[in-house]
């Protein structure tokens, strides 16, 4: 039995708008700051930078798991939008490490820099970072793959406000250190703020329990039902970051026929679909079968 979800659609034009915004950031922030030498203003670049590609990466993504499935591709591109938020999150995180190593070496070669260039871009990546995120805002809800772009955009403000900050503390006390520490703390944050999405997209490629699900209290309702004697050898995961499928081993207390099984099926599939979200399910309907009766097999 599949779940029917209607998932909302990624607008193209909204998501295109966003990514010549962030081009427009990018290169200005680049040039900045290379002018005024503010390691604080390339690592924002770079941050997005990275949002171009996150936001092209995610664009495609979610036209690929668009695609119909195929006796080739059973399950379709489905994961697509996965692997790209994936891809996205440990991208982030790269570009984390490799900030916090440059504002180390600023520490102990400070040079100097002009505060009127990083305030200003700074500024400017502000007001444009601000459309860009309520753009992609709505798409974000109930997708992984978007919320990973978005997730880049988000943190693009709140850098760019730190970066703005320390150039008017540089302005106004001269103090050079702030850029590189800046640097670092916008660093530290991406790496916290990715990791979590770098966590769950595995989860769903290595085909772990979803989290938000309780095998026990599925257990428990299954064997509820009438005439089934227990579940076993259960296997659960998400396809995507929507769609929960469950195959297990159906026991029943009697030698029913194949008629009343699927009455109990369908009752069965429906009352999993309401009550846990589950919107795939694979049974094999046994009796006196299987000697191994555990509710995970072990190999």
């Amino acid at each position: 039995m599949s779940g029917h979800h209607h998932h909302h659609q990624v607008s193209g034009k909204n998501l295109f708008i966003t990514i010549v915004l962030n081009i427009i950031i990018t290169l200005s922030q680049i040039i900045g700051g290379i002018v005024s030498g503010s390691l604080s203003l390339l690592s924002d670049a770079l941050h997005n930078f990275s949002d171009v590609l996150a936001l092209v990466i995610a664009y495609v993504a979610n036209k690929l798991a668009l695609k119909q499935n195929t006796k080739d591709k059973t399950f379709g591109y489905k994961r697509a939008e996965i692997i790209a938020a994936l891809f996205n999150a440990s991208i982030l995180m790269g570009i984390s490490v490799f900030l916090i190593v440059e504002a180390l070496r600023k520490f102990y070669h400070p040079e100097p820099i002009e505060s009127f260039w990083v305030i200003a871009l700074g500024t400017l990546s502000i007001v444009l970072n601000v459309a860009s995120v309520l753009l992609v805002k709505d798409d974000a809800h109930n997708n992984m793959n978007i919320k990973a772009a978005y997730l880049h955009l988000l943190t693009d403000v709140m850098t760019s406000v730190a970066v703005v900050v320390g150039g008017l503390l540089m302005y106004a006390f001269h103090i050079v250190w702030v850029d590189p520490l800046i640097s670092m703390l916008i660093a530290l944050y991406l790496i916290w703020a990715s990791f979590g999405l770098v966590k769950e997209s595995i989860a769903i490629l290595m085909q772990f329990t979803p989290k938000e699900v309780d095998i026990d209290a599925i257990v428990t309702a299954i064997c509820q039902i009438p005439k089934i004697e227990n579940v076993h050898h259960i296997h659960m995961w998400k396809l995507d970051d929507h769609r929960i499928f469950l195959e297990a081993h159906l026991d029943f207390n009697e030698n029913i026929s194949l008629q009343a099984a699927s009455e109990i099926l369908d009752q069965l599939e429906k009352m999993l679909e309401e009550k846990f979200s589950i919107s795939h399910t694979t049974f094999q309907s046994e009796y006196h079968r299987c000697h191994d009766k555990a509710v995970i097999k072990m190999k």
